[in-house]
């Protein structure tokens, strides 16, 4: 085939000529069609008429809600509460088309503090399905039931509340009906939007019934009983609570340990106000506090309350309300980064020395449980006791806020030019302390020095958290004997994890230098990296890189990072420049910078198949005593595992 003849078309039908399109004239569409479209943006399938029914339940006061189902939700939905009700007057109102009872005035709309407001729930799913609605209000001798096709109302027989009756979904739209899934899926997405609700509202007690069995009961109590029913007790075992709180803004939840990481992001809640949302800004605030102790593409867990006053959120920016927009996306962003950064900051060796019955709960003092149980949403005044911690935490977080900066960052040393610190630790791992003196206890002439200096005997071994080292194994685990048994230390994972925060620690807010480079490295790039490049230059440059558009079409690196030998420049012009193009320029180079420490680090630690010393061993294991996230390495791998005496026997045998 000759490639460079043009590609021939086939031949247009005989007869056929392009005719113009017949005008047809504007006219109004009927109210019965302008439902059916706006149901389109509300009802997706059963789950998203569920959820429009709960937030109307929680707006009406319910403390219990039973939702049933039939066929997933495809021939049925019933949802039944005991709140407020509707007053018969109302009911017929109540189903037209942006009728509310929660808003009356743009002030109160740029303020909303319910969980629906638009008034669009009842009137879309109406026009796309037969419905029903009891109700009873406070007070009234009976309920009324009013039928939405008919219009007809006539007394009925409940309690105080309502319930909502749907069913054949679509029947009036069936080539919709056509894209739903088997009942199975249709039933797990109705189970999991009543989870994000029963998350937020832990004093409400929820049931979901199919088919005439019930399939899931969550009774209302304290907060922690509420996730560990939802999520999970693997979940409260493998999290750490969040909190901060600065201002108008409160961040509290759990996020969850980097080797509790799935391989999908289903288990990942944010609520703003006591709604479950799905904000790309709050995503990337989270998974750029994982991005060093997480390995791989493994999905973090975590369920995350930020409570913000309302005017300074915008909730109406989607029909479905499950996207907002914030006045200070900046603000967000950093906050939330830093609450789950200084939740996962400790190592978790240090819980290896807390007595056995301080881990059973962390409420297990009578008032704090007592506190816990009261089912009450969590104030400002007085946030849930297992998200709490020390007040003087608390007011740490506030004043750091107030100064720009995380606490955990609070403590760096004084600013070092790249080279200084290349010159300090080097290359050579031989090079590289094994520790450093103790801040906390630089009173202590003893503790003043490093410590793989101090004779083994100076501490008992159930005093380290991480024990005492007893012997290496093939030049890469140390292996190490505490309170509860057995230690097995990845040596190098280890060392690059402290040889890391120390850089970073010490390289501040210094600018990295750069070597030009003979040939410059030139890459297709996209019209927004272009940009990009242009408007950021001196933030590159800062870098330690130097990229300028070559084409219109092509961006040249000129200089790269001096101390980033044999890495992947483009993979991380691109990464620097998507960052820049979407997030703020301080956080760009903040990970910019990390990754380039990261690369020494890996390099600069000591290697596999270097026998150390019983003094260096232990040195090493007094550094990720004190050291931050020491538990991962910058790679995300575990850097130690504990074996319990317990786990040992049952490798034997022992007691059976």
């Amino acid at each position: 085939m000759d490639v460079s003849s043009p590609v021939s078309l086939p031949p247009a039908p005989s007869g056929a000529v392009a005719q113009p399109a017949a005008r047809r004239a504007i006219r109004e569409l009927p109210d019965e069609l302008i439902s059916q479209i706006a149901a389109g943006e509300v009802v997706e399938r059963p789950a998203s008429v569920v959820r429009e029914l709960v937030d109307n339940a929680l707006d009406a006061g319910a403390s219990q809600i039973q939702v049933k189902l039939m066929a997933g939700g495809v021939r049925a939905i019933v949802v039944e509460d005991d709140g407020l009700g509707i007053p018969v007057e109302e009911l017929p109102l109540a189903l037209k088309r942006h009728a509310t009872s929660k808003i009356r005035s743009l002030d109160e709309l740029e303020s909303v503090a319910t969980m629906g407001f638009r008034g669009e729930a009842l009137a879309a799913i109406s026009s796309v399905a037969e419905m029903a609605v009891s109700s009873r209000f406070e007070g009234a001798p009976h309920a009324h039931r009013l039928d939405a096709r008919s219009g007809e109302l006539q007394p009925a027989a409940r309690a105080r509340g309502t319930s909502v009756e749907v069913r054949e979904l679509f029947f009036s739209t069936p080539a919709r009906r056509k894209f739903l899934k088997t009942d199975a899926t249709e039933l797990a997405h109705c189970l999991e939007s009543v989870r994000r609700h029963a998350l937020a509202r832990p004093d409400v007690a929820f049931s979901v019934w199919h088919e005439g069995k019930l399939v899931e009961q969550l009774r209302a109590g304290g907060s922690e009983q509420r996730l560990s029913d939802v999520l999970g007790a693997e979940f409260m075992a493998a999290s750490r609570p969040v909190y901060s709180e600065a201002g108008p803004l409160r961040i509290y939840g759990r996020a969850g340990l980097p080797e509790a990481a799935r391989s999908r992001a289903d288990m990942q809640y944010v609520y703003v106000n006591g709604r479950y949302v799905r904000d790309k800004l709050i995503a990337h605030g989270i998974r750029s506090a994982y991005e060093d102790v997480l390995h791989g593409h493994r999905q973090p867990c975590y369920v995350l309350f930020i409570e913000i006053a309302p005017d300074r959120v915008d909730v109406n920016v989607h029909p479905t309300k499950i996207e907002v927009r914030f006045r200070d996306g900046r603000e967000m962003h950093q906050q939330v980064r830093y609450a789950v950064q200084d939740a996962l900051a400790a190592s978790r060796s240090n819980e290896l020395a807390a007595p056995e019955p301080a881990q059973a709960s962390i409420t297990s003092d009578t008032e704090s449980a007592a506190t816990v149980i009261t089912g009450t949403r969590p104030s400002p005044g007085n946030p849930p006791v297992w998200f709490k911690p020390a007040a003087a935490q608390a007011e740490e977080n506030r004043a750091d806020y107030n100064k720009g900066v995380p606490s955990w960052r609070s403590n760096t040393q004084s600013s070092l030019g790249l080279s200084e610190v290349a010159t300090l630790y080097g290359q050579n791992s031989a090079n590289l302390p094994m520790a450093r003196p103790d801040p906390a206890a630089a009173d202590s002439p003893s503790q003043s020095l490093p410590a793989h200096t101090l004779p083994a005997q100076t501490l008992p071994a159930h005093d380290w958290p991480l024990g005492r080292a007893i012997a290496q194994i093939q030049g890469v685990y140390v292996l190490a004997e505490n309170a509860q048994g057995l230690i097995i230390v990845d040596m190098h994972a280890a060392h690059e994890r402290v040889v890391y925060e120390r850089l970073k620690a010490s390289l501040g807010s210094a600018k990295i230098e750069s070597q030009p480079l003979l040939i410059p490295i030139t890459f297709a790039a996209t019209a927004a990296e272009i940009a990009a490049a242009e408007a950021h230059a001196s933030t590159l440059e800062r870098l330690g890189m130097d990229v300028a558009p070559l084409s219109a079409k092509v961006l040249a690196v000129r200089a790269r990072p001096a101390l980033l030998m044999g890495g992947d420049v483009v993979d991380l012009v691109r990464g620097v420049l998507a960052e820049l193009g979407q997030f703020d320029a301080s956080h760009a180079i903040e990970r910019a910078q990390h990754e380039i420490l990261a690369t020494m680090a890996c390099h600069g630690a000591v290697r596999a198949n270097r026998q150390l010393s019983l003094e260096e061993m232990n040195g090493l294991l007094r550094d990720m005593e004190r050291t931050e996230r020491a538990d991962q390495c910058n790679h995300g791998r575990p850097t130690w595992r504990q074996l319990t005496m317990r786990e040992l026997d049952a490798l034997f045998l022992r007691g059976r």
